[in-house]
């Protein structure tokens, strides 16, 4: 088994790992984002057991030991298990998230202090420009947020619009398959800041959406986020 590797456009990459067993016909895959800049950044260090698949796929195209940034959406095995050792091969890197990550989770877990950030704060700033936002809750865990590369349109979603399948990226409609895989696993908590939440990501106008379980979808955004934000909304009126 090897991480697929896909340049998802100039110095953005997508490393994937496709489970076929995890939901089959068209399995279950974990993916980490790559961007290369300056201080380059890795969006979900994966599970430990997954970390050599992902490891060889960043050093397909830059020196592991150049990573700079680590982040991800929540404390979780698929997310950060791993975490500790990208900070092991990678001794200038630093684990970056938000306030409510690093209280409660990563001030203790990881082996270096991480840097914390406040909601919309900048990250870095060079060819890329990477922006970090709180979203408590939203899908799931207190601590969860996302982060958003400004110059290129994406939004790296974390476990936003989990489906199954593996294909790298897309143009076609993701919420359909979204709303399949919450059905599957209700993994998301729903409450009355979900909708909001997802709404408020929607005025980035994000033109790419990078999934962590699921392909990149390119087109709007906005509008897979606001529909999307609808249907949690429907969830949470047939709850009451």
């Amino acid at each position: 088994m090897a991480a697929k590797v896909t340049e998802l456009t100039d110095g953005i990459f997508r490393l994937s790992v496709l489970v076929p067993e995890m939901g089959p016909p068209n399995g279950f895959v974990f993916n980490s984002f790559l961007i290369v800049d300056d201080e380059p950044l890795l969006f979900h260090a994966g599970q430990r057991g997954m970390f050599p698949l992902f490891r060889d796929a960043v050093a397909s195209v830059m020196p592991v030991e150049s990573l700079r940034w680590i982040s991800f959406g929540h404390v979780e095995a698929d997310e950060c298990g791993a975490m500790n050792l990208w900070l092991e091969a990678a001794p200038h890197a630093e684990v970056v998230h938000g306030a409510t990550a690093c209280m409660v989770s990563l001030n203790d877990l990881a082996d270096r202090p991480p840097r914390c950030v406040a909601d919309g704060e900048l990250i870095t700033s060079g060819k890329r420009r990477i922006r970090y936002f709180d979203t408590p809750h939203v899908p799931h865990a207190w601590e969860s947020g996302v982060v958003f590369e400004e110059t290129s349109g994406i939004l790296f979603c974390g476990d936003l619009f989990t489906q199954f399948g593996g294909e790298a990226s897309t143009r076609d409609d993701i919420v359909p398959a979204a709303i399949a895989a919450e059905d599957a696993f209700h993994s998301s908590s729903v409450n009355p800041a979900t909708a909001p939440t997802l709404r408020r990501l929607a005025e980035l106008k994000p033109t790419g959406l990078a999934l962590m379980h699921g392909p990149t979808f390119f087109g709007d955004g906005a509008e897979a986020l606001n529909r999307l934000a609808d249907y949690y909304a429907g969830l949470l009126k047939a709850a009451a």
